[in-house]
Parts: C-alpha cells; sequence; structure tokens
C-alpha cells in the first residue's frame, strides 16, 4: 500500500510541475510547450529509474555485484 501512495504522490508531483511550467512560461505557444513536457516526464522517468527502482530481480542484483568492489 505504501508503494502505491508513492507512486501516486510521484504522478502528482510531475503533474504540478508541467502545469505550473506550461501556466508560467509557455502560455500560448504550443509546439515549445509540448517539447518542455516531453522533456520533465523523462527527467521524471530517469530520476525514477536511477533512484527510486528497487532491485528486486536476480538481474540487479547481479549487476550490482559486478560493480561492487572485491565482491
Amino acid at each position: 500500500m505504501g508503494r502505491l501512495v508513492a507512486a501516486v504522490l510521484y504522478a502528482v508531483a510531475m503533474a504540478a510541475v508541467i502545469v505550473g511550467v506550461d501556466l508560467v512560461f509557455f502560455r500560448n505557444r504550443f509546439w515549445e510547450r509540448l517539447i518542455v513536457n516531453i522533456g520533465i516526464v523523462l527527467v521524471f522517468a530517469a530520476f525514477y529509474l536511477r533512484f527510486l527502482k528497487r532491485p528486486g530481480t536476480r538481474r540487479d542484483q547481479r549487476r550490482l555485484a559486478l560493480f561492487t568492489p572485491f565482491a
């Protein structure tokens, strides 16, 4: 349940950032707004994959073992 709440909060934060940037900077510019929105989504996705995703599979654990010194 806690993981679901965290995911919902993460999505709400992303939506708030997108709407805020749209309203403040790109009110009447469609293409610029679209490009910036895609960029914001990509940054949020990269942050999620780098810091928030749990390494739960065997493949992830093997990959971590390759980069751990003296393993």
